[in-house]
């Protein structure tokens, strides 16, 4: 099991000493940091600016919207931070949701996966720089097929580090966990549980049976899990750190109907729960929203309590398709992770 480090994305301001926390990840010998974007920070400054301070640590985006760049602008960023960081980087890519998309963006949703597999495609041949770019699917046209009519199919101009630059996909239902073993590199879960690990085996492998023979194999394929820790030896107040962030996404990061982070937690059997913590947060009491999330819920997303239990407790995760765990929390949580498993 390899350890990564989540930034995620940022809510007033920077996270306070995340400058820190990812020297620190670099130094302790973290196999990787990633960051996040909603509405507010972007996915790629943030990996850009500490990053350069590092000198080992990959770095990717967990996850970079589809929606907020087209296929080339998004390959251009990639193969410019592959050169900067001398072949660390990790592209990470995410369809997002409705909210996002369309209040956000201003575009439409409809159809992630099919405009996923297109975005995907167009990324990899700019990256792979074999021929001009071309594409003429539902969603993406190069050359445009309206407009003056004097586009022209165009190579980048800046040679790859690495042709076969990882791409990963960030999904959470079957249907996109498949569409990530099938075209990418990587599949980025958010909510993951031991408990769950045959469901998504499955989807994967429901992926690897479709996979294209060009990219590298599914014994190779990540599985880089965003996990929470907190090392306390009070569980209860472990749990409390943890418990407003899962209310956030059970009742404000998805609208009734096409919440699919709250989908992920109902799959581990919370239907009832996450429908009170969604009411509760849409009535505005957060603080009892939290307080409605049950503790077996965070332990079954997240590694916390006494060191001796955490330390038990990521037995479980090693008997799963998961290959990485991306800790989310402060530069504490990373000390005590690197002492844990170091």
């Amino acid at each position: 099991m390899r350890f990564g480090y989540h930034l995620g994305y940022w809510s007033a301001g920077p996270p306070p000493g995340a400058r820190d926390a990812v020297i620190a990840a670099d130094r302790l010998g973290f196999d990787s940091v990633w960051s996040a974007e909603a509405y507010g920070s972007d996915a790629f400054s943030p990996l850009a600016w500490w990053g350069s301070q590092t000198e080992r640590i990959r770095l990717g985006t967990a996850i970079a919207q589809i929606s907020a760049r087209t296929p080339t602008a998004t390959a251009m960023a990639a193969l410019t931070m592959d050169h900067l960081s001398g072949g660390r980087f990790v592209l990470g890519l995410g369809a997002s949701g409705p909210q996002v998309v369309e209040g956000w963006y201003g575009a439409p949703y409809p159809r992630p996966l099919a405009r996923t597999r297109e975005y995907v495609d167009v990324v990899r041949q700019v990256l792979r720089r074999e021929s001009p770019v071309m594409a003429d699917g539902d969603f993406y046209q190069l050359p445009h097929r309206g407009g003056t009519g004097l586009g022209r199919p165009l190579r980048s101009t800046v040679h790859p580090v690495r042709a076969d630059l990882p791409i990963h996909l960030a999904a959470q239902g079957p249907r996109n966990v498949a569409l990530a073993a099938e075209i990418a590199d990587g599949w980025l879960p958010l909510f993951f549980a031991p408990s769950a690990d045959t469901f998504y085996r499955e989807a994967l492998a429901d992926g690897f049976a479709r996979r294209r023979p060009d990219l590298s194999p599914a014994e190779a394929f990540e599985v880089s899990a965003t996990v929470p820790v907190v090392i306390d030896d009070d569980l209860e107040r472990a749990a409390d750190v943890v418990r407003p962030f899962i209310a956030l996404y059970v009742g404000g990061m998805g609208a009734e109907g096409a919440n699919f982070h709250r989908e992920m937690l109902e799959r581990l059997g919370y239907v009832e729960q996450c429908s009170r913590v969604a009411e509760l947060f849409g009535e505005g009491r957060r603080a009892e929203a939290a307080a409605a999330v049950p503790t077996a819920l965070v332990q079954d997303i997240a590694l916390i309590g006494p060191s001796a239990a955490v330390r038990d407790r990521l037995a479980a995760w090693e008997e799963t398709v998961v290959t990485s765990i991306l800790v989310q929390g402060d530069l504490t949580s990373l000390r005590a992770v690197a002492d844990l498993f170091g």
